[in-house]
């Protein structure tokens, strides 16, 4: 769900994000189209101007959305499997994402540095999330 309206982002083995505004009848709102295989995953930031997606084309998606639809602005290249879980930090300055490549990455969407590599799970990570305090 977005953090301050009725719409409810998804993401389908057909490659896409669908925005779905809850309070007109679960009508469509826009299909966003980037990824070029399954989308796993996906995560709103604080205030709902950005979504992460994170697919089964190894990579993360950082898309800027409205009322109207979104547009990706980002593609995060850096884990050798699929994603399968992306979260933003409570500030909407990193992203954390758990991948079949057994590692967890903490992405500076601010600075755009390489990102910082967590390892030491011996299967897939497909889960993640930041405290509330980042």
């Amino acid at each position: 769900f977005h953090p301050v309206t009725n719409t409810v982002a998804t993401g389908s083995d057909d490659n896409t994000i669908r925005l779905w505004d809850m309070s007109n009848s679960g009508a469509l709102i826009a299909v966003l189209e980037g990824h070029t295989d399954w989308v796993r995953t996906i995560s709103y930031n604080h205030d709902g101007t950005q979504i992460a997606s994170g697919s089964n084309d190894y990579t993360i998606k950082i898309w800027n959305v409205d009322d109207h639809g979104g547009t990706a602005t980002r593609t995060l290249v850096g884990h050798t499997n699929r994603v399968y879980s992306v979260a933003f930090s409570p500030d909407g300055t990193k992203i954390v994402s758990g991948s079949l490549d057994d590692t967890v990455k903490i992405w500076d969407l601010v600075h755009g540095t390489t990102p910082l590599t967590l390892e030491g799970h011996t299967g897939s990570v497909k889960a993640v999330a930041f405290s509330t305090d980042g």
